[in-house]
């Protein structure tokens, strides 16, 4: 059991299952409760999706693994690529099956998830920018399927959209940060260079920055998530000019103004 929880870094997948639910939050409000039955569901296909991801990311980077990674499950021979990769087969099967008891908005999520992260380990994940780019795409679609699964999906969009543009830069100045480390990926700072890298990456954090007001512009959130959703754009921004000397300040202020955006929409939805 325990090599099945490092397989599945079980963390990563429970901060999905929690992700999920500030989706329901953000769309329901305090009606949480209301919707167990669906939330449920939802957070078994979140949770099997992740462990399933995770396992195939051991199998696809095995040889890698064995220098960055030694302790993981195979590269300590604890277990073997054909166990692994069944695993892995398995839980994506069970979170399409668990999505299947969800409307259709939300089985469209989980299965174009599914096929996306597939494709990612497979292939994406070494070209250029599209590997940051479906990353980022699979981080706004968790909070679209927790507007999804209680049929509020419109709500989730603006912080979907937000979470994309703040992933994407992360994860763009993440690679500027392991460059030298990265000798098995055509990353798009070793494309163009740090600096144009580093200027793509501060434009996605600006691009979030410009758009953080519309929930309070359209009056789908109230003055308390514009007072909170501030804090967040002012260490976006910060994040956008220290990177380029620090990226991994950069990265981590990256994250953490990413939880405080999610707070801001918590805050909105709450009160």
């Amino acid at each position: 059991m325990h090599v099945l929880l490092h397989l599945f870094r079980t963390g990563n997948a429970v901060m999905g299952v929690i992700g999920l639910l500030m989706g329901v939050l953000i769309a329901t409000g305090t009606d949480i409760l209301d919707h167990w039955e669906q939330i449920f569901w939802a957070g078994v296909a979140v949770f099997a999706f992740i462990a399933g991801g995770n396992s195939l990311n051991d199998y696809t980077d095995r040889e890698v693994d064995r220098l960055t990674h030694p302790e993981r499950p195979l590269p300590s021979g604890r277990m073997v690529p054909r166990q692994v990769l069944i695993i892995s087969m398995a839980c994506f099967a069970l979170s399409f099956l668990a999505s299947l008891a969800l409307n259709l908005s939300s089985i469209i999520i989980v299965v174009l998830a599914i096929v996306l992260m597939l494709s990612y380990e497979v292939r994406l994940k070494r070209e250029a920018l599209t590997g940051n780019l479906e990353i980022a795409l699979l981080t706004g679609m968790l909070f679209l399927l927790g507007g999804a699964v209680v049929g509020m999906m419109e709500r989730t969009y603006v912080i979907a959209l937000l979470a994309f543009l703040a992933i994407l830069g992360r994860e763009v100045v993440k690679d500027i940060e392991d460059m030298e480390g990265d000798f098995d990926r055509q990353t798009l700072p070793k494309r163009l260079g740090a600096h144009r890298a580093g200027l793509f990456a501060s434009l996605t954090f600006l691009m979030a920055v410009a758009l953080s007001p519309l929930p309070y512009l359209d009056g789908t959130f109230g003055i308390w998530y514009m007072g909170t959703v501030l804090l967040a754009d002012a260490m976006f921004i910060y994040c956008a000019i220290v990177h380029f000397r620090n990226p991994t300040k950069g990265q981590k202020m990256a994250k953490y103004g990413m939880l405080l955006a999610l707070l801001a929409f918590l805050v909105g939805g709450l009160l």
